[in-house]
């Protein structure tokens, strides 16, 4: 039998699109009535504070679901979907695009490994042609409702890196023989973990941080 193909594993903010998707989300149910302008601003200083890796994310995430407890999970998923395919889906980036055909022809496969929600991952897997995803889930009542409390570990610095390795472990495969492409310094674990990491449009820090490490950079715009 021969060994499983390696494995090209691709965040999804600022990586596979050029923005932060929870900000659009937060816009989208704004506009839908479901949220308040001052919890819109929260979602903004969240955002920012993420991007800049000064904020505590799992913090900042449980603030964010206790809005949604009791909403059935299925009813998520809808609004998630709905919103996906009118304001992310066609901002694939070209090079994107571009790097994840060659690694088809390579006969690779294609992960997306995000902190997004399992909602977000599973649409954009389907429509871009993934193989698979890995993102956050969310715990349910025994009616199907959000509890508010993420599963552990979350699909976020360390934890990518423990979700990449129970993903390789069941579908074969290594680290070793893995790709990542990320724009994030909270990602510095998972691209160390791999044998190739590959840094998307860095900010300053993680562009120091490839530096030292010999990392390859590349800039993905819109073109």
């Amino acid at each position: 039998m021969s060994a499983p193909s390696p494995v090209a594993f691709f965040d999804l903010d600022r990586t596979l699109i050029d923005v932060n998707s929870g900000m659009l989300f937060a816009q989208y149910e704004r506009e839908k009535g479901r949220i308040s302008r001052r919890q819109l601003a929260r979602a903004a200083v969240w955002s920012a504070g993420y991007h800049l890796s000064i904020i505590d994310l799992p913090a900042a995430y449980e603030q964010a679901l206790a809005h949604y407890v009791g909403t059935p999970a299925s009813v998520i998923r809808e609004r998630t979907e709905a919103w996906f395919h009118r304001d992310i889906v066609h901002r694939l980036l070209p090079e994107a695009a571009v790097a994840m055909r060659w690694h088809r022809k390579q006969g690779h496969r294609l992960v997306i490994l995000s902190n997004t929600s399992c909602w977000q991952a599973q649409v954009a897997a389907q429509a871009w042609g993934f193989d698979d995803w890995l993102a956050n889930h969310f715990d349910v009542d025994a009616n199907d409702c959000l509890t508010g409390r993420i599963r552990q570990p979350m699909c976020y610095a360390t934890g990518k890196v423990d979700h990449a390795t129970a993903w390789l472990a069941q579908h074969g495969g290594t680290l070793a023989e893995s790709w990542f492409y990320s724009d994030s310094l909270s990602d510095v674990p998972m691209l160390a973990a791999v044998g190739y990491p590959v840094v998307v449009n860095p900010d300053p820090r993680l562009a120091s941080v490839a530096r030292r490490r010999a990392w390859k950079v590349v800039h993905w715009t819109h073109g």
